[in-house]
């Protein structure tokens, strides 16, 4: 991270704490971003999965051989925040959700002996509540929709089974159940949402390189 800034242009700044009143520093709030073409581009870059076991530097150091290019990995991922925007290890994870959810908001934690955790992966305590419609043809393939409804229209739901037949006398089976989502599953489902990246490939690594200290030169103040 720190030969990161390097590249970054020197700014004047009025300080208390400087004799003349002035400091010359990194000017932080230069920015470089990668252009849409090229982040959509199927050819420049693959799909990766985010391990427990990585961070941007280990991911940079495994593919481009250089843990200092963590910032290639970050930026072509419009993440932003590497502490949130990063999935969580299991175990910080488990500890986010505790932490949490173990308020008087959710667990109330210092009412009752009940943990956030053990509050959130409570079946009883429904985030999100789901209508399932799965069809099901002659041949066993099945198509499955999963809609999101209020907690009264839950309750109302009853599960059932029907059959069409079509026009080419095929049949098609409707079957409608319910589901639900517990404040576990969901943030898990969040923070999993986000070990999914892209990787640019490294035969354009250099020549971002070379782009990026072009425009973080240019940024003035």
């Amino acid at each position: 991270m720190a030969k990161f800034f390097k590249f970054y242009p020197k700014t004047p700044y009025v300080s208390n704490t400087s004799s003349s009143g002035v400091e010359v520093v990194t000017n932080i709030i230069a920015r470089f971003a990668f252009e849409n073409k090229l982040k959509e581009n199927a050819n420049a870059f693959y799909k990766y999965t985010i391990k427990d076991s990585d961070n941007p530097e280990i991911i940079a150091r495994k593919i481009y051989g250089n843990s200092e290019r963590h910032w290639i990995v970050l930026l072509f991922n419009d993440i932003i925040d590497p502490q949130f925007d990063w999935p969580l290890k299991y175990e910080t994870f488990t500890r986010y959700v505790d932490e949490k959810y173990s308020t008087s908001d959710y667990a109330d934690t210092a009412n009752t002996s009940v943990s956030g955790l053990s509050w959130a992966q409570n079946v009883s305590n429904v985030q999100s509540y789901y209508k399932v419609v799965t069809r099901t043809s002659a041949d066993g393939t099945q198509i499955q929709e999963k809609l999101e409804v209020d907690a009264n229209t839950y309750a109302n739901i009853g599960t059932s089974q029907v059959s069409y037949t079509l026009s080419d006398s095929s049949t098609i089976v409707e079957s409608i159940t319910t589901d639900t989502k517990t404040y576990y599953d969901y943030e898990n489902e969040l923070n999993e949402a986000k070990r999914e990246i892209k990787i640019l490939k490294e035969e354009f690594v250099s020549q971002v390189e070379k782009e990026f200290k072009r425009v973080i030169s240019l940024w003035v103040i």
